[in-house]
């Protein structure tokens, strides 16, 4: 197989806040030539409302979100989807996590409502990289990466963050799922981390598989 080629047609990168799933998205689309598919949190007006008080900004962040990434999946599902590879840095199914892990029992309702009317038809990825991480290690990446709004993200809620996509992926059989222990490598800084994980992506093909290579066994 040449060095820029995978089998897979539709790939996703997900993870909690400050993994690192979008700046894999991008190096892998870099090498594979694909076609990026990016969630824009940075156009949400509402996303730093909610940082500051998640009380008072919850609904209309995760409703606004919903809107943009309903429509953004509607869009792929309408083209062909024997078009190039892509690579999302989010699953559709993550809004449905987020909401339930930030929005109260009335606004939840509300939202799953408005989630039923929507009808979202989203293309199936073919393969799902979960990035997994403990909490201290993404609070670390996001206070490095500076993001201004990112800062006011309390600790309690990226746990509850965290817990959330550890229940989904443990249930998660919608595709094959590559778990990757994203605290012991860096594939974003390190080609030898980036040329390993990449060899993984391209040999999966079903089931579920966890990606801790034996020199990081330790760490």
């Amino acid at each position: 197989m040449a060095p820029d080629t995978t089998p897979h047609r539709f790939i996703v990168i997900e993870g909690p806040i400050g993994v690192g799933k979008t700046s894999l998205a991008l190096k892998l689309a870099a090498t594979l030539h694909a076609e990026l598919v990016l969630e824009r949190a940075d156009d949400n007006p509402f996303l730093e409302r909610f940082y500051r008080n998640p009380r008072a900004g919850a609904l209309p962040a995760q409703l606004y979100f919903l809107f943009a990434r309903a429509q953004q999946m509607a869009g792929l599902k309408q083209q062909d989807m024997f078009a190039p590879l892509r690579i999302a840095d989010y699953i559709i199914d993550k809004d449905r996590l987020f909401a339930s892990a930030t929005l109260d029992e009335q606004e939840l309702r509300l939202y799953e409502q408005v989630y039923a009317k929507l009808a979202i038809e989203a293309p199936r990825p073919d393969l799902v990289v979960y990035l997994q991480a403990p909490v201290d290690v993404l609070l670390g990446r996001i206070a490095r990466r500076g993001i201004r709004y990112e800062q006011f993200i309390d600790r309690s809620y990226l746990e509850r963050l965290n817990d959330a996509y550890a229940r989904f992926f443990h249930e998660y059989d919608a595709a094959p799922l590559l778990i990757v222990n994203a605290a012991a490598i860096d594939p974003i800084g390190s080609d030898a981390d980036y040329e390993e994980l990449l060899g993984a992506i391209r040999r999966m093909r079903r089931g579920r598989l966890y990606f801790n290579p034996p020199r990081h066994a330790a760490l």
